[in-house]
């Protein structure tokens, strides 16, 4: 008996609780205020993966530094920076010599570069 007493109340509850004032309340838009940026997102993909040869001066055949926001900008804008990371071609893989990096770096920085390339 308490049993079917304790059904009733959630059926009850979950019913009541999942209630709204208007259809407004329904459709209201989700505001995200937090885009990607470089200070925040994209420096720590770079330095933990691309840092070991784009460094200041790049080392290992690398043909561009990317140490500064400017630099990486630079790379995307006119170096296909974004191609170089997606690709799946064995002799253009970065990192050079190393496993391409995971699916959601890589569209952290599409995001990026989506949203502005915003530096802050």
């Amino acid at each position: 008996m308490k049993s079917k007493y304790l059904v009733s109340f959630f059926i009850i509850s979950f019913f009541t609780s999942c209630s709204y004032n208007s259809e407004d309340d329904l459709i209201e838009a989700i505001i995200i205020e937090d885009f990607v940026t470089y200070e925040a997102n994209i420096k720590p993909i770079i330095d933990n993966n691309c840092i070991g040869c784009h460094n200041s001066p790049p080392v290992n055949g690398a043909p561009m530094t990317l140490t500064t926001y400017n630099s990486v900008v630079e790379a995307i804008e006119n170096r296909n920076l974004i191609g170089r990371i997606s690709t799946n071609d064995l002799s253009s893989l970065m990192p050079f010599g190393g496993p391409r990096l995971p699916q959601n770096l890589i569209d952290l920085v599409i995001q990026w570069e989506q949203e502005g390339l915003l530096e802050n």
